[in-house]
């Protein structure tokens, strides 16, 4: 990765509602609030409600009990007989092995290939559960799945590992699992990074991504740190409630540049995202690992996790509302600045 000399703008618009308060009499209150504009893909994001929220508890041991638990086609005990196998020019064998992980073919599939990583034997298993050798076994499971993919339909140009951890992300089972699929249409976010990159690239020509390591680097307020080769910076604006972790592999550009040593460099650093997380109270998140298309050289590949919660365990209410479902806008209650701040020490005493 050169050096660009080139700039990135990050713009934020600063605003505040001000009304009489209940809480304090209906005295007059003014609260903030920002508007970033993402400098990627001039996408908005309001940050708001500062501190008002904090991630909920879950009771793990909970989902262990049978009439919670419920069947789950991914324990060992009933794996054989309820998942299903890939045909033979896929794999061979049916389904594929490695340590504890299980690669089988999605049931309800997103694309033409679309896969599962059963990660562990255990039904339930906490952040603090997932070992360097659970997490490392499950991904290179997963991509040996894409390359396979990639070697056999490369009309397929992107590929995509996705994982929903715990009830509060959306995740149908509780038994640990990621999803790993080749694609035409990748998402819309996912689209308008790529379009992003290419007219970057087009303008300056330069790397946007490399651009943005240099930048954070030098402002040193979202770099979190380096692992290995890959870049961990907190998002300027974020996806999730509970903000964003991105690494960026700045020499990645597709599945085919992906080695075994970069997949060593994201579990290293995303074990010190789940240290955080536990310190914090965090129990559930998305996360997804975004492989461009082959050929090109201004997408670098990057994986993102962004924390999710319920925000009340009486009504189990989900942490996305209108903002998100309709107007297709994150919300965020903790400035990227401050949670870098507040994970930083995570990767600097390692």
């Amino acid at each position: 990765m050169r050096r660009t000399g080139v700039m990135i703008e990050f713009k934020a618009i600063e605003s505040a509602s001000t009304f009489l308060d209940p809480r304090n009499g209906f005295s007059q209150s003014t609260v903030d609030f920002q508007v970033r504009i993402d400098p990627l893909t001039g996408r908005t994001c309001h940050f708001s409600h500062f501190g008002a929220l904090k991630a909920q508890k879950l009771d793990l041991p909970g989902y262990e009990k049978p009439e919670v638990k419920g069947f789950c086609p991914f324990c060992s005990d009933k794996r054989e007989k309820a998942t299903p196998r890939f045909t033979p020019d896929i794999v061979p064998e049916g389904r594929l092995i490695r340590g504890e992980a299980c690669l089988i073919p999605n049931l309800f599939p997103y694309d033409i290939h679309s896969g599962v990583v059963i990660m562990t034997d255990d039904h339930v298993v906490g952040l603090s559960g997932f070992s360097k050798e659970r997490l490392t076994d499950s991904f290179l499971l997963g991509l040996d799945f894409l390359r396979k993919i990639d070697a056999l339909d490369p009309a397929l140009p992107y590929h995509l590992m996705t994982w929903n951890y715990m009830p509060p992300s959306g995740g149908g089972l509780v038994h640990p699992h990621q999803q790993y699929f080749a694609t035409k249409f990748p998402g819309n976010q996912f689209t308008d990074e790529l379009k992003g990159s290419e007219r970057f690239f087009k303008t300056y020509e330069k790397n946007y991504w490399h651009t943005l390591i240099e930048t954070e680097m030098a402002g040193n307020a979202r770099y979190i740190g380096k692992v290995g080769q890959t870049h961990w910076i907190t998002p300027f604006a974020s996806m999730g409630l509970l903000g964003e972790i991105m690494c960026v592999f700045p020499d990645v550009f597709s599945i085919r540049d992906l080695t075994d040593a970069d997949m060593d460099d994201l579990v290293s650093g995303l074990l010190r995202v789940f240290r955080f997380y536990e310190g914090s109270g965090i129990v559930s998140f998305n996360a997804s690992l975004s492989l461009g298309p082959a050929g090109q050289d201004h997408f670098c590949s990057f994986f993102r996790i962004v924390p999710r919660t319920f925000l009340n365990m009486r009504d189990f209410a989900p942490d996305l509302n209108f903002f998100q479902a309709v107007l297709s806008e994150p919300v965020c209650v903790v400035l990227p600045e401050d949670l870098c701040r507040d994970i930083k020490p995570y990767f600097n005493n390692q």
